[in-house]
């Protein structure tokens, strides 16, 4: 295959099913094809070439059309030789086009899996269920701090990343398998909230326990997964709206003492909405928790923030009478200090800035002014049907821009999609809204506004109520 530029929904669909071999340049794709066919579906073999001599620099890449043969081949295969005279071949599997490296056969993050469970399961339950598809090296339930009760969900690690990706492909769909979050590796050994070694797992899955089921988790309440009892330097934002790393590090790091901040993707490489951050004292985070939680970022999107478990240890009395005198000594700035988001710099040896507050709709398109929405019950007389790229914006934001060209009698937007309907009660000022808004950007969000299809009128249909 000469040509290698694939969009990465097919490269990485599905997740772990793609190669990365090092191999000696003689290595042809034939010879390639000849000892991986026998592990499952080849869909494509690329060998790399330079593009003036056309000859092999020794790299190739091998897709599969599922995971576990990926992960077969790579367990067998590395550290063969492929033809006589050349040396040993590395295999791996290849890097995500999203994120992520090179994962070897020896990765703990290809063994373990995140399971949804009856919540009636024991971990003989759990063992007993997988087993049929590898080795279990453990199975844990994740429970109730405070109750001991199962919070139906668990992990499994396997011995081996084929066994893991089995049992992704092949166990009941009820159980929503996925290979579960990786740890974190930037964080310092001794300030980790996710342990890197199999010895202390036991420590650090709390951590974990919120991030592999992502937009699946709406039906867990956040105090069902993160201990809202907790007063820790780990914070857990969360956003409606579209948000980077970068903004988020950015607002974070307005307060002194952020030593990590990540945000959380799921197995294929997309935004969860979530980011982690962590501060250096407990101070930090308990102010930018309570400056930050329900800020408006970007305008119109309001922040959650929760503390997460940070691994440490707090049952004696004395680090509880700790933990607790700090927080009542920043709760005490937060409350009695400059009021708004004048965040912590003091501490650092300067004065606090102000931080200006943004309007709350950002965009270059010259609005009216505000005008009284119309009656509840006047007659629609359009209807503007809204795309939204990359996600839609607030209602209350949409209601915001749209009212300023009158009679706006409602706006709604399709769960689930990127697309809403917006009503009025005056087909001119429909018009004057979609002749001023299509193609602008408002908070970031790109809207294309268009007349939409005027709803059927069979008498024997659900009469459309958007």
């Amino acid at each position: 295959m000469e040509d290698y530029n694939r969009p990465s929904s097919y490269l990485d669909e599905p997740p772990n099913s793609r190669l990365f071999l090092v191999t000696s340049k003689s290595i042809t794709e034939d010879i390639i094809r000849e000892h991986f066919s026998p592990f499952g579906e080849i869909q494509d073999i690329w060998v790399v070439k330079d593009k003036q001599t056309k000859e092999s620099k020794g790299v190739s890449f091998v897709k599969f059309a599922k995971s576990s043969q990926a992960c077969t081949a790579m367990e067998e295969m590395h550290g063969r030789c492929l033809a006589e005279g050349t040396k040993p071949i590395k295999v791996f599997i290849a890097q995500s086009r999203s994120s992520g490296s090179h994962r070897d056969v020896e990765d703990e993050e290809l063994t373990r899996i995140f399971v949804m469970i009856p919540k009636t399961f024991t971990e003989e339950d759990l063992k007993e269920t997988f087993k049929a598809y590898g080795d279990i090296e453990y199975a844990i339930i994740i429970k109730n701090k405070t109750t001991g009760e199962s919070k139906g969900l668990g992990y499994v690690r396997y011995h081996k990343p084929s066994q893991a990706a089995t049992a992704i492909e092949n166990c009941d769909k009820t159980f929503r398998a996925i290979l579960a979050e990786p740890r974190t590796k930037n964080a310092s050994a001794e300030n980790e909230c996710f342990g890197n070694s199999r010895s202390d797992h036991a420590a650090s899955e709390p951590c974990l326990s919120g991030y592999p089921f992502g937009a699946e988790s709406s039906s867990y309440t956040a105090g069902d997964v993160w201990n809202s009892d907790l007063i820790t330097r780990c914070l857990m934002v969360s956003s409606r709206a579209a948000i980077t790393q970068e903004q988020v590090f950015g607002l974070f790091d307005l307060i002194p003492g952020m030593d990590y901040c990540e945000m959380q993707r799921d197995q294929y490489g997309f935004s969860k909405g979530q980011a982690m951050i962590r501060y250096s004292n407990l101070g930090s985070a308990v102010y930018a928790k309570e400056k930050l939680n329900g800020f408006e970022y970007p305008p119109g999107n309001r922040l959650s923030v929760t503390y997460i478990d940070d691994g440490e240890d707090r049952t004696s009395p004395v680090g509880k009478m700790a933990m607790q005198l700090v927080a009542a000594q920043m709760m005490s700035m937060v409350w009695n200090g400059p009021s708004g988001p004048q965040l912590m710099k003091t501490t650092a040896g300067y004065a606090a800035p102000s931080v200006p507050q943004k309007p709350r709709v950002q965009t270059d398109v010259a609005l009216p002014s505000h005008k009284k929405l119309a009656p509840p019950d006047s007659v629609v007389k359009e209807r503007l049907f809204v795309i939204f790229n990359p996600a839609p914006l607030p209602v209350d934001i949409l209601e915001d821009v749209f009212c300023r060209f009158g009679s706006l009698l409602e706006v709604y937007l399709v769960p689930g999609r990127n697309v809403g309907y917006v009503k009025y009660a005056d087909r001119k000022h429909a018009s004057d809204a979609m002749a001023a808004l299509h193609g602008k950007v408002v908070n970031g969000v790109k809207m294309k506004v268009m007349l939409a299809d005027p709803p059927k009128e069979e008498s024997h249909k659900r009469q459309r109520t958007y």
